[in-house]
């Protein structure tokens, strides 16, 4: 049987240090600049600025998408209604695949949480301060996980070793904040070739908050588990129509619960178009290929509003394939001039924000026009995004803390996130086949 190719799950194996790619021209052009924003915050100083006081400062009511900057660590805070970056921040840690799902419209205090895939597991921060409020260390560093539409949840897929999904407490009022409330060890299921588990990768939860999908990149399954309770409800079979295995390993559920999208890594990539209708019970409708017009390398996608329109990120080709869902059919490909390989909407989920990794930029694709309507420029090599309707404030002491990571001169490394793809995330799993 054909395995998945080895560089796309295993983006960093073999490097040596950090993985982490040298400084672009951007990032050397800036530096300079970046210097003289550090002296001069230095020099300026914030008398009225504590570390309590990001809390009270932090605004309620402000439509903000946050993109993770894999190069240095950094937070970039975009204004949707300007599409401006109005902050930045420095949080010593990336997120390649926060959970954005429900998060844009569950996010709308400071003490709301951020939940995110960082190290060997995953964690939340407050959207008000940025500080961490609960973690979960799941034995694997390739992690990703979802919220449940009504917050109390978060399931979480951690790939090998670990083959197990969790169900974690996400309610921010509750005494298990934070607690693994639920754990499905599937190692015993083994996965093709010499894998020791089936690969649970991914997570999208359906909008009635009662089932999770997860695709199984080893197990060539798509599972549905039961959230309450936590328990296997089915499992589907996939078959391969390009190479021996399907090797599923992305999904993204539409928002009227009717349809769902699934990518694969076989061949070039390709994607498969889901009828959840019966949530308990899913059906393959159709496999598109590249043949069918689809960019090459689907990694994951975006559904937007209408339910009828799917975003997949193709970073094979630079672009975004858009499918209409209902015809089973490639309808256009958007140049991104670079690699992308995830995306969030804004909370009035009216436009889809692509980190362009290799350009480090967010490309805005306005969901009405169909088309990229700006390019705003972020820090480096910016992958995941999530969005909220709170914004954490930034002040002369968090701008100096951004320059200084831009420099490479921050006190301590930005923790890693695992990335799939060419990044400069410089995190590699603690497997080696």
């Amino acid at each position: 049987m054909t395995q998945s190719p080895p560089d796309r799950r295993y983006p960093n194996r073999g490097t040596a240090g950090d993985g982490r790619e040298g400084l672009s021209r951007r990032q050397l052009l800036t530096s300079g600049a970046a210097a003289s924003t550090v002296a001069a915050a230095g020099c300026a100083g914030d008398s009225g600025s504590e570390a309590g006081d990001d809390t009270d400062a932090a605004s309620t009511g402000q439509p903000t998408v946050f993109v993770f900057n894999t190069g240095d660590g950094t937070l970039s805070l975009i204004d949707p209604a300007s599409n401006e970056v109005v902050g930045s921040r420095a949080i010593g840690l990336s997120s390649s695949f926060p959970s954005n799902q429900y998060t844009p419209a569950l996010t709308d205090t400071p003490d709301d949480a951020l939940w995110l895939n960082v190290g060997q597991g995953v964690r939340a921060l407050t959207a008000g301060t940025l500080e961490e409020v609960a973690r979960v260390d799941t034995g694997s560093g390739a992690n990703w996980q979802e919220q449940t539409p009504n917050g109390s949840h978060v399931i979480v897929s951690a790939r090998e070793p670990s083959h197990t999904n969790y169900r974690i407490d996400a309610d921010r009022d509750a005494e298990t904040f934070g607690a693994v409330t639920g754990t499905l060890d599937r190692t015993d299921e083994g996965g093709r070739d010499d894998a020791d588990g089936p690969g649970p990768c991914d997570v999208t939860v359906h909008p009635d908050g009662e089932y999770a999908y997860v695709p199984d990149l080893f197990g060539d399954t798509l599972t549905v588990l039961s959230i309450d309770p936590f328990e296997i409800e089915t499992q589907i079979a996939v078959e391969g129509v390009i190479d021996d295995a399907a090797a599923p390993w992305m999904a993204t559920i539409a928002s009227d619960g009717e349809t769902m999208l699934v990518e694969h890594n076989e061949g070039e990539g390709t994607e498969s178009i889901w009828d959840v209708r019966d949530p308990a019970s899913p059906t393959e409708r159709t496999r598109l290929t590249t043949d069918d017009g689809l960019g090459k390398g689907a990694l994951t996608s975006e559904i937007g509003p209408d339910s009828e329109t799917g975003y997949v990120f193709t970073p094979g080709s630079n672009d975004v394939s858009v499918i209409d869902l209902t015809a089973g059919a490639v309808t256009d490909r958007l140049d991104l001039g670079g690699s992308a390989f995830a995306g969030t909407w804004d909370p009035s989920t009216t436009s889809l924000y692509v980190p362009v990794q290799t350009n480090d930029e967010v490309a805005v694709i306005d969901h009405a026009a169909g088309e990229i309507v700006e390019r705003i420029d972020v820090g480096p090599s910016p992958y995941g995004a999530t969005a909220a309707t709170v914004r954490p404030a930034t002040d002369s002491l968090s701008t100096m803390a951004v320059a200084l990571s831009r420099l490479g001169l921050a006190a301590s490394t930005a923790e890693t996130t695992y990335c799939i793809g060419k990044c400069a995330c410089g995190h590699t799993l603690v497997i080696d086949r």
